[in-house]
C-alpha cells in the first residue's frame, strides 16, 4: 500500500509448508522459481512431493524477486539454500534467477506442473499469466506437444485485469464473483487494447452501469478471446487451468459456457492432498513444474 492508498490490484500473498515432510530426510530436494511479470512463485519438492512454496508480488527486480519467495517460501522450515540440491528458473524473469542452475521456458514447466496437480488425463493446459496467455496441449507425461499464445496486449491478461480492479476500486479476489451478480450478462467491452478497455469501461461507468455489469462485459470479453485460442489448438475435454485468471470464477464459468464443458476441477489429482485438504494454488503449476525438472536433473546429474 503507498500512500495510504488501498491497492486493489494485489492478489494476496501467501505460503504454506507441507507438516508432513522432513526435508532433511530427502535425497533430492530441488526448488523451482517462477519469475512472473505479476507476481513470482517459488517451490521446494523433496523427492517429487511437494515441501513448501511462496506466492507473492513480482518486484522492479527479479533477482530480489527470485531471492525474496525463495525465503517466503521456506520461511520457518530450517531449509537455506545450501540445502537445495538443484534450481530451475522459469518464467519472465527464469534467466534472472541468481542461484537458478538451469532456465526452463514456462510453457515447459505449466505443462509439467499442470500434469502433476491436476493428473496425467490433462490434454491443454490454458495458462492465463500476467503479460500473456497460452493454450498448450500435452500428453500424458507432461511434454509439451504443441502451444499457442496470445499477442502481447494486456487486454486479454491479468494484467488487464488489475487495471479494471483498480478503476473500479474493487478487490481483484473479488472481482469474478462480482461480475456474476448481474442480472443480465452485458455484451462484452469491445476493445483488446487496454488502453482502450479502460477509457470504455469510464464511459459505461458514467452512463450509469454498476460496476459488477462493467466487470462482467470485461470478463465476458477476456473468455471470448480465450476461446479463440483455445480452439485454435483444438482444446480436448480434459483441460485444466493455470496461472491468476484461473482463481477469477467470471472468467472461468463465462469461457467453460462458451466451450460448452467444464475444465477439470480445480483440486489435487493426489488425492492424499485433497483428502488432507493441502491448499490447491493454481498460481504455482509453473514452479511446481520447474521443481520437477530440477528432480530430473539432479537424478541425472548424481548418474
Amino acid at each position: 500500500m503507498a500512500d495510504g492508498k488501498k491497492e486493489f490490484w494485489r492478489w494476496p500473498e501467501s505460503r504454506w509448508a507441507n507438516p508432513e515432510i522432513d526435508w532433511k530426510k530427502g535425497k533430492y530436494i530441488t526448488a523451482g522459481i517462477d519469475v512472473g511479470s505479476v507476481s513470482t512463485q517459488g517451490v521446494i519438492m523433496v523427492d517429487g512431493e511437494l515441501c513448501c512454496y511462496g506466492n507473492m508480488r513480482t518486484g522492479s527486480n527479479s533477482p530480489d524477486s527470485a531471492i525474496n519467495v525463495f525465503n517466503k517460501a521456506t520461511e520457518g522450515t530450517g531449509l537455506a539454500l545450501r540445502d537445495i540440491h538443484f534450481t530451475v528458473g522459469t518464467g519472465y524473469g527464469r534467466v534472472n534467477v541468481p542461484f537458478g542452475n538451469r532456465a526452463i521456458t514456462e510453457i515447459a514447466c505449466h505443462a509439467k506442473g499442470a500434469n502433476w496437480m491436476y493428473g496425467p488425463a490433462v490434454r491443454t493446459v490454458l495458462d492465463m499469466g500476467g503479460q500473456d496467455c497460452k493454450a498448450i496441449k500435452i500428453d500424458d507425461k507432461g511434454k509439451v506437444v504443441a502451444f499457442l499464445m496470445n499477442d502481447k496486449c494486456a487486454a486479454g491478461t491479468g494484467r488487464g485485469m488489475e487495471v479494471f480492479a483498480d478503476l473500479l476500486g474493487v478487490p481483484i479476489e473479488d472481482v469474478g464473483d462480482m461480475s456474476l451478480s448481474v442480472d443480465e450478462e452485458p455484451p462484452p467491452v469491445s476493445s483488446t487494447c487496454v488502453i482502450f478497455a479502460k477509457s470504455e469501461a469510464a464511459t459505461l461507468l458514467r452512463a450509469g452501469w454498476p460496476k459488477e455489469k462493467v466487470l462482467a462485459a470485461y470478463c465476458s470479453a477476456m473468455a471470448h478471446r480465450v476461446l479463440s485460442l483455445l480452439e485454435k489448438v483444438n482444446v480436448e475435454r480434459e483441460f485444466a487451468i493455470t496461472g491468476g485468471i484461473a482463481k477469477n470464477q467470471g472468467v472461468v464459468k463465462r469461457l467453460t459456457q462458451e466451450l460448452g464443458f467444464e475444465a477439470c476441477e480445480a483440486k489435487w489429482y493426489n488425492q492424499s492432498y485433497a483428502d488432507k485438504g493441502f491448499p490447491f494454488d493454481t498460481q504455482i503449476a509453473g514452479a511446481i513444474g520447474a521443481a520437477l525438472f530440477g528432480k530430473a536433473l539432479a537424478e541425472k546429474g548424481s548418474r
